[in-house]
């Protein structure tokens, strides 16, 4: 797993919520880039970041970047430039020096455990590793939940390069490449669920620009046996995709909350 980047400065503590699973939340999560398919030798892009009601417009909250992993081609990790953050939105730069595909993600996980101590509701949040060090061996109506979500985009320096998955979480399996989309030809791709496909699993998607229209253009698929979906794009623009999964907890198997939320460009 790719070493993530210190918080950027500067974000403010009632944001420390968006690192909850984006299905739990009214709003939608989105980082946009400026550009996603560059050539030369090396280029630069400008992405925004954040929650609203309509994907790509700005008008709720700015997105809490703690968690943002930039995977250059080769598999280092790169580092964003110029991070600053508003009161709708996060925005950054990245210079791309390496030809191929950089996956840009924001990712957050964790364990959450709700329970009571003396009679008094309490909630503990952190790594699953330090779980049972914290909770108290007094504490009843114990119930954990295990919690990924991942907001993430795709940009291309010349030649588009494979995607490579952390095994964590809902990720987005490239069968057509996530930089190789046209508008009236069809894609394919696969959600894998920590490694594993992702079956009869609903994907909103969702065309940007809604400002302006009275209808939101969003489609609903629904993933395949292997976790396969197949996508006809009706015209060209920016896309957001997202998928979530909730299980309760089962046995000795803690409950499970998961959420994938992708930015795509449709090229005409």
């Amino acid at each position: 797993m790719k070493k993530r980047i210190a918080p950027i400065a500067g974000v403010l503590a009632a944001l420390a919520a968006l690192a909850l699973p984006m299905s739990a939340q009214a709003h939608r999560a989105w980082l946009a880039p400026t550009s996603t398919v560059l050539s030369g030798t090396d280029a630069w892009v400008g992405f925004d970041a954040g929650m609203s009601n309509g994907v790509f417009i700005p008008d709720h909250a700015a997105m809490n970047l703690a968690g943002l992993t930039i995977t250059a081609p080769d598999g280092s990790t790169a580092a964003p430039a110029n991070a600053m953050v508003g009161k709708y939105r996060s925005t950054f730069d990245l210079h791309l020096t390496q030809a191929g595909t950089y996956r840009i993600a924001n990712v957050s996980g964790g364990v959450m455990v709700t329970y009571k101590q003396g009679g008094e509701s309490k909630r503990w949040r952190g790594a699953e590793v330090d779980m049972s060090a914290s909770i108290p061996p007094d504490a009843t109506e114990v119930v954990a939940t295990r919690s990924n979500s991942r907001t993430e985009t795709f940009v291309t320096l010349g030649e588009p390069s494979a995607v490579t998955l952390t095994n964590q979480g809902i990720e987005l399996l490239p069968v057509t490449h996530p930089n190789d989309l046209v508008a009236g030809e069809a894609a394919t791709f696969k959600l894998v669920r920590d490694g594993q496909p992702a079956a009869d699993m609903e994907v909103i998607i969702a065309r940007g620009g809604t400002r302006y229209r009275d209808n939101p253009e969003e489609m609903t698929v629904r993933t395949g046996a292997d976790g396969s979906f197949t996508v006809t794009w009706p015209e060209a623009g920016m896309y957001w995709m997202n998928a979530a999964i909730r299980t309760p907890a089962s046995g000795s198997r803690m409950a499970y909350s998961a959420a994938y939320n992708g930015v795509v460009e449709v090229l005409p």
